[in-house]
């Protein structure tokens, strides 16, 4: 790989969400809707597409625009929006682009002799009579195109809503909205062959209990079986079913990811998320025997700024997908390296001291006013745009997953804004063990604060270790003394804490700066006042078995008295020489 991958895998000022990936030739292919940062509503811009070498997926080039929306003559103006698309290679060997215009309730195919585009307005899907589909009584609602070309040539079509769209949206045409559904098009790729079947019910017989189906269809063939992605109802996961048919038999299989990094499997529930939750799409892949999930994950405290992401897919011994976790690494292919610059924005976890919450809700930047969250500082488009999170106000935390580090010696942080205080590094959410970084900043102009590692038994501070001073001192090596940490300047090295150590099994700190992290303060915590217990006992068992006390040492040493007899008869023998000087004086003054 060029460099190393991470998530977004994007640039940080690129908002594609709904991604599906396909290999073409040597290269895989990204085709999503397009989000506009900060725009108050969905997939304000036009299609655009990125591309990279099957080999090397950190190596993202960019494609240029390959839709515009004005280019389908029912929407000249361009009022109306590009939502998720969908390409598949037809007989004929040409790209068909197919989409669907907002909540418009038709369904668009643009053409392409190449991946990448340019495409070019194909027509509507539509009856044999010529009828557009979702213009007939009794059609569904034509939403987030899945597109499969079968190995016979079949071509199949998947597509479906959760919920009801008013008539007055779709130009008057009462669609239903029962769940997901499949039909077959002709080889024209647009006229539709069979009717619409309704395979995924959205309730009831042959729907996916809490897993029911609510959009984002995405259809896959490997190794003879049929693989179908979707968005269930409780929105931030991509579930997934399987088949021996392509229009039948489906069984429910799991989650593949969550954009909250919520494991139904580990009975976690949206109180428990780790990420702020929204609206998920995406679909599968496969780079020889590696499987992977596309998906996207919100920003910006709405639901219209989207970013694409991506994880590997890993299966158990039933050749079923286990659910993939959300991770800073993505397609990396493993760890990030633990050393060098990495941005904030790559951040899988993010949470509130109260948690996280949803964005699809009324006002979310009003309820969510205190908690933190991914934004830019310039406006859309912008290739200079700089990604951060904003609102780090105390408790919110940022989790990065996964660093390979072996022995780190510190670690910097980079910020502005306003605040005094410290920022706190750990290698688990609870920060049972952590490095103190001391920041204090009121500017608009990024600072840089660290924290030193140096003292340290792999990332834990050496006196905070209780598998050290208790587990190997103690246990092991059966040593009953007392425990004394490092000088400690908490003013500069900001590591070293009482209130860790004196838990842990430290008993002394070495301060002469007076700093308040030198003091155990958390004094009325019952565990605590045990811990200081132990430590005043460690302490005077010290004193109490040191040389100091030790009756052998009472007495004056042989040495001591030597030295004591010789400095009273030096002095006496002084004394002695300054009185017959004296007296010698007196004599020589009464003869004159």
């Amino acid at each position: 790989m060029k460099k190393q991958a991470v998530n977004p895998y994007l640039p940080q000022y690129e908002y594609i969400p709904d991604g599906e990936p396909y290999v073409f030739g040597n290269r895989v292919y990204v085709y999503g809707s397009h989000d506009r940062f900060n725009f108050p509503m969905f997939c304000a811009n036009d299609y655009v597409c990125y591309s990279a070498p099957k080999g090397d997926l950190s190596d993202w080039r960019y494609e240029g625009v390959i839709y515009r929306r004005n280019q389908d003559p029912k929407n000249k103006l361009g009022l109306r929006l590009l939502f998720a698309p969908d390409v598949v290679v037809g007989a004929d060997g040409r790209y068909y682009l197919y989409y669907a215009f907002d909540f418009m309730g038709i369904m668009g195919v643009a053409v392409s002799d190449y991946p990448a585009g340019p495409y070019e307005f194909y027509g509507h899907v539509h009856y044999k009579d010529g009828t557009v589909w979702g213009r007939k009584k009794g059609d569904s609602f034509p939403f987030d195109p899945g597109v499969l070309v079968d190995d016979d040539g079949k071509v199949y079509l998947y597509s479906g809503f959760y919920t009801p769209i008013p008539a007055v949206v779709t130009g008057f045409h009462k669609l239903k909205s029962e769940g997901g559904y499949v039909l077959e098009l002709e080889k024209d790729m647009v006229t539709i062959k069979t009717p619409e079947k309704l395979l995924f019910p959205k309730q009831g017989t042959g729907s996916f209990f809490n897993h029911e189906f609510f959009e984002a269809s995405s259809i896959r063939k490997y190794d003879g079986k049929y693989y179908f992605v979707y968005s269930s109802r409780v929105n931030h996961e991509l579930c997934y079913a399987v088949s021996d048919s392509p229009t039948e038999g489906f069984v429910y299989k799991g989650t593949l990811i969550s954009n909250g990094d919520i494991f139904p499997t580990r009975h976690m529930e949206e109180k428990d998320a780790k990420n702020y939750i929204g609206n998920n799409h995406g679909g599968m892949l496969k780079i020889d025997s590696q499987y992977y999930i596309f998906y996207h994950r919100q920003t910006n405290q709405n639901s219209y700024s989207r970013q694409a992401c991506a994880e590997p897919l890993i299966r158990n011994e039933n050749g079923e997908f286990l659910q993939a976790e959300m991770t800073s690494c993505g397609l990396n292919g493993g760890p990030l390296r633990g050393e060098g610059i990495y941005e904030a924005r790559i951040a899988c976890h993010l949470w509130a001291k109260e948690g996280t919450g949803r964005y699809d809700i009324g006002k979310p930047k009003k309820k969510l006013k205190d908690h933190p969250y991914f934004t830019q500082d310039k406006k859309d488009g912008d290739v200079n745009a700089r990604q951060y999170i904003a609102n780090m106000q105390d408790g919110a935390v940022a989790g990065f997953k996964y660093f390979e580090i072996s022995d780190p010696t510190g670690i910097t942080i980079e910020l502005r804004g306003h605040g005094n205080g410290e920022m706190q590094v750990s290698d688990t959410a609870s920060f049972e063990n952590c490095v103190h970084i001391p920041v204090k900043v009121n500017s608009s102009e990024y600072s840089r604060f660290s924290g030193n590692m140096l003292n340290y038994v792999g990332n834990v501070w050496a006196g905070s270790c209780k598998e050290l001073l208790q587990t190997v001192l103690r246990d092991e090596w059966g040593f009953v003394g007392s425990t004394v940490s490092d000088w400690f300047n908490g003013t500069t090295d900001g590591i070293m804490y009482a209130n860790a150590a004196i838990r842990t099994g430290g008993d002394k700190m070495l301060s002469s700066a007076g700093d308040a992290k030198a003091y155990a303060t958390d004094v009325e915590n019952p565990g605590t006042v045990t811990a200081m217990r132990q430590a005043c006992h460690n302490i005077l068992y010290s004193l109490a078995n040191s040389n100091a006390m030790d009756e052998r040492n009472m007495k004056t040493p042989g040495w001591v008295m030597i030295v004591r007899t010789a400095d009273v008869v030096i002095v006496l023998l002084l004394a002695l020489w300054e009185v017959l000087t004296i007296c010698s004086y007196r004599k020589r003054n009464k003869k004159k």
